[in-house]
């Protein structure tokens, strides 16, 4: 088996959608057909004993196709995008080791960012005693009291930082306190360097792909259904396939731990968050129902945004029955031997 790690600017296939679209059954066919290895790119996936409300995939499937960067954490434990993006570095060199090429398949859409753009290296280090500071004040005031004093303190975080997210919060509030300037501000210094030093590459070379940040020749793939309102069906049937299966149960026994709450980012996955409260006795099982599934279309809604203002991506119907023929044409037509 021939190894790609002689070879410049190696191949990697990005498989990207929206919640429900099918990008599992698409991954396994080309896993069974072609020599790829899936990465997964999901910030759910990576939690260990939250497999049905992430939809994750079963032993049987993952016998069939192994999936790296699932059931990395504990749900009580963080995962930060900088720590993804170093993992799925190193999977991608070990896959091009093998003589095999890596196929990225998820919907985690800053994943897939941060793998192509790099990270904010400009930004301040991190206070640990600040750190503590908000995490206690996160603890017993709640996020939105917490998302209110960043919006308070810096206007500009509104529309760039999901405020519904703790981590990004208590980042952006520690990097303000810290410098003195805005997160965003760091993040537009970092963007216009990086504009400038690849404006430099290639006015001095015609090769694609950018060495700088992600060293890799990539074909980017989204699928998705054409018609929203199938996409919106899928959505709800797998939903309540999921409390089929004991979604409910599995809950429960997060729970019956003690040691999570809702502000920890593994209970923010939609569907956990509806389903604790539903537990707790604050939303009735309809209503939770109703919300899990409005959540997960929210979701879909976000994903699919984002990679409208995506480049250089080649598109699908997920729900095209000729799907897989078509996709191995493209890679066949991009000189992707696998």
């Amino acid at each position: 088996m021939e190894s790609f790690s002689n070879t410049p600017f190696p191949p990697v296939i990005f498989l990207m959608g929206p919640t429900a679209a099918g990008k599992t059954d698409l991954a396994v066919n080309l896993v069974e057909n072609h020599q790829c290895d899936i990465v997964s790119v999901d910030s759910a996936l990576i939690y260990r004993g939250m497999d049905i409300g992430t939809a994750k995939p079963d032993a049987a499937v993952l016998q069939q196709a192994p999936h790296r960067l699932i059931d990395l954490v504990d749900p009580a434990e963080s995962y930060s995008v900088a720590r993804f993006r170093q993992d799925a570095l190193n999977e991608i060199r070990a896959i091009h080791e093998q003589g095999r090429i890596p196929l990225l398949a998820g919907g985690t859409m800053l994943y897939y960012k941060a793998l192509l753009e790099g990270l904010a290296d400009n930004l301040p280090e991190a206070d640990e005693s600040l750190r503590q500071q908000l995490s206690q004040e996160l603890a017993d005031q709640g996020l939105p009291n917490l998302a209110r004093k960043l919006v308070a303190l810096d206007q500009s975080v509104e529309g760039r930082i999901h405020l519904e997210n703790p981590q990004r919060v208590l980042r952006a509030l520690e990097v303000f306190l810290v410098s003195g300037k805005s997160i965003t501000w760091f993040w537009d210094a970092q963007s216009e360097a990086k504009a400038q030093a690849v404006s430099q590459s290639e006015a001095a070379s015609e090769q694609v792909p950018s060495p700088h940040n992600f060293p890799f020749r990539t074909v980017q793939i989204a699928v998705a259904p054409v018609d929203r309102k199938l996409l919106h069906k899928r959505i709800e049937m797998r939903f309540h396939q999921m409390l089929d299966q004991g979604f409910q149960q599995e809950v429960e026994q997060l729970m019956a731990r003690g040691d999570l709450h809702l502000d920890l980012p593994s209970m923010r996955c939609v569907g956990y968050r509806q389903m604790w409260s539903h537990l707790e006795g604050s939303l009735s099982y309809e209503a939770m129902v109703e919300k899990g599934i409005i959540a997960t279309r929210q979701l879909a809604k976000r994903q699919l945004t984002w990679l409208r203002g995506w480049q250089n991506v080649h598109w699908f119907d997920s729900l095209d029955p000729n799907l897989p023929d078509q996709v191995s044409k493209l890679l066949a037509d991009q000189a992707l031997l696998c």
